[in-house]
Order: structure tokens, then C-alpha cells, then sequence
């Protein structure tokens, strides 16, 4: 049986309400020969790393003769990021791609790039990510049945709001901002002021024109991707999260590979972190260009009073020496 049909078929057992162990209970599979992997992303189907992850299957198709290649099942064709994350732990899906936030409840290493200001620069994220400390965290992983491969860019995330300009924290008071389901993300708009409103995404851009809430927060591409510019006249250049995405593979799908085709599979992803930054550059440049063509107003903002209420955000979430000194790493990788 493909890696394709295994784990397609795991998957509508499981969407038909199978037990997580029964699909861990199947018979192993011999080391993979040929076939294609499955692949998810949230993301729709032009995003940057979706392309990502599909320039990852031509390059195994073509190193392999056709042998390996990558279908990619995106815009949440398979579940949220959450639901997609466990399947893949058990096998069902093959490749994931996922934003760093959810998975700080399966790994607590994972945390320290989810921290507000802890990057200064998209530069710096990317030096940080692309060092042996994006190399340990990914390895932090593998005991939860995951490989994580390589790590793409989220952006630089922004408040935008329809009120007001934001050029210090006391201009987020008792604004209402839109923020996920992370106890991250809400503890971070609380220490700056503003009310946290944990709403699901797809509900923003009407929550925004009802009234419901004041303002949200995200990087350039979403911000026009999702038509928000329309509805929130200011955008202020806060910067506060750069949180990274990963590409993670199952551990099931992995042990059937061989060491030589393990190998390629590590090269393949790193490759497509090239491609990934490309598009996303791209796709941040034409963003910009559509707001500075809109009545939005961009103004922007020293961190530095916004960083400074952090600090009982981080104490919060960062708890262990282990978290601590990945905190000082990173720190110590900024541009002098």
C-alpha cells in the first residue's frame, strides 16, 4: 500500500469517529520503496508555504525518478492545525505544516519563539531558526512522535485597529482585540491594556465591521489576504510577535524511510526554505503596496515601552533552564 493511500485511509477512519489507537494498532508497513506522501497546511492553496511544501515534492519526484513526491491537501482540507497534529503524531498524515503556537501544548521548547518581542527583526528570526537552536527545538519533537524538518516565516505580526493610532501602550487601553485561543496571545493584549477577545479567524473581518471588537492583530499578507484593511482604518507597526511556522513529519512515516531517503527528505526541506522565503517576500512587498494604495493609516511605533510590559508574560510561560537558555540564545543573536 502507497504512503498515500495508508495514510489517506487512517484519516477517514478517523474523521469517522475511529479511536486515535485503533490507527496506532494497524499492521507496521515495510520500509517505504516508492510513493506519495501526504501533505496539510491551514493555509489556502496560493499560500507561501503550501507552494513550499509542493516545491518539496518536485524536488524528491525529480531526485528520485518519480519515486517520491508530495500531494498537499491545503485550506484545511484535513482539520485544523490542532486535529492535523495528532494525526500526524499516529501516522495518519505524512507531512504537516503548522504554526509554532500549537505546538507549545505538546512541547514546552517550542515556547520561547512564541514569546512577544523576543525577536527583533525578521533577520534576526531567520538567524535564529536557521542555528542550532532552531535545530534543538525541532529535535524537541521526536519523543512526540514528530520530525520536525525545517522552519518557515509567519511574518512580523501588527496591530491594526478602527479607532486610533497605536504608538504606545496606553493608546491599546480598553480596546477590544481580536486574539486566538492561546493563553499566549491573551496574556500579552492584557499586559498591554487592551481587552482580549479570543475569536475564531474566519470570524474577524465581521466582527470588525459589527463593531464586536476594536482591532485585531497579524502580519501584512493577512491583513490584506482577508480583506481586514477594509474595515480597520489604522495599522501600526508594533511588530510584537514573529512567531515561525514548521514543517513536521510523522515519526511512522519517517522510520519507514531509509537512511538515504531520510537524507533527501532533510535536504528537500531545507531547500524549501529558500523557495519559502522567496514567495513570502514577495508576498509581503504586494501587500504593502495594496495598503499604501488604500485610506489605511500606517504609522510606526517604538517597541521598546511595548517590550517592556513583557516581562510577566515571559515569566509566565518560561519556566524551566532549559526554556531560560534558549531565551538567552536568542537574545544573544540580535544585530549589535
Amino acid at each position: 500500500m502507497g504512503i498515500a493511500n495508508t495514510a489517506l485511509s487512517r484519516r477517514h477512519l478517523l474523521a469517522g469517529g475511529m479511536a486515535l489507537g485503533g490507527a496506532a494498532m494497524l499492521p507496521a508497513c515495510k520500509p517505504v520503496i516508492s510513493g506519495l506522501f501526504t501533505g496539510a497546511d491551514a493555509h489556502p492553496g496560493n499560500y507561501p508555504t503550501v507552494r513550499a511544501v509542493e516545491f518539496m515534492g518536485r524536488y524528491l519526484d525529480e531526485r528520485t525518478g518519480g519515486r517520491l513526491g508530495i500531494k498537499m491537501f491545503a485550506g484545511g482540507q484535513l482539520g485544523s492545525e490542532t486535529d492535523t497534529l495528532e494525526i500526524t503524531s499516529f501516522g495518519g498524515i505524512d507531512f504537516n505544516r503548522v504554526n509554532f503556537a500549537p505546538l507549545n501544548s505538546i512541547e514546552p521548547m517550542t515556547l520561547p519563539f512564541c514569546l512577544p518581542f523576543v525577536f527583533d527583526s525578521v533577520a534576526h528570526m531567520r538567524r535564529v531558526v536557521d542555528s542550532e537552536v532552531g535545530d534543538e527545538v525541532m529535535a524537541a519533537l521526536e519523543p512526540h512522535n514528530l520530525i520536525g524538518l525545517c522552519i518557515y516565516d509567519s511574518g512580523a505580526r501588527s496591530f491594526y485597529n478602527m479607532r486610533r493610532p497605536i504608538t504606545a501602550p496606553e493608546d491599546l487601553r480598553g480596546l477590544k482585540i481580536r486574539v486566538p485561543a492561546s493563553d499566549l496571545y491573551i496574556a500579552m493584549v492584557n499586559a498591554l491594556g487592551a481587552n482580549a477577545v479570543p475569536i475564531p479567524f474566519g470570524e474577524i473581518y465581521q466582527a470588525l465591521a459589527q463593531g464586536v471588537i476594536d482591532g485585531a492583530e497579524n502580519n501584512w499578507p493577512t491583513f490584506v489576504g482577508e480583506r481586514h484593511y477594509e474595515v480597520a482604518t489604522h495599522l501600526s507597526l508594533t511588530q510584537h510577535l514573529l512567531t515561525p511556522e514548521a514543517l513536521v513529519m510523522s515519526k511512522a512515516s519517517w522510520d519507514r524511510l531509509t537512511p538515504p531517503d531520510q537524507a533527501l527528505v532533510r535536504e528537500a526541506a531545507k531547500a524549501s526554505v529558500v523557495e519559502m522565503r522567496r514567495l513570502w517576500d514577495i508576498r509581503v512587498a504586494e501587500a504593502e503596496a495594496a495598503v499604501a494604495a488604500s485610506d489605511v493609516a500606517v504609522n510606526s511605533v517604538d517597541p521598546a515601552p511595548f517590550a517592556a510590559l513583557m516581562r510577566p508574560v515571559w515569566d509566565q510561560f518560561i519556566t524551566t533552564p532549559a526554556q531560560q537558555d534558549i531565551v538567552r540564545r536568542i537574545r544573544e543573536m540580535r544585530e549589535e
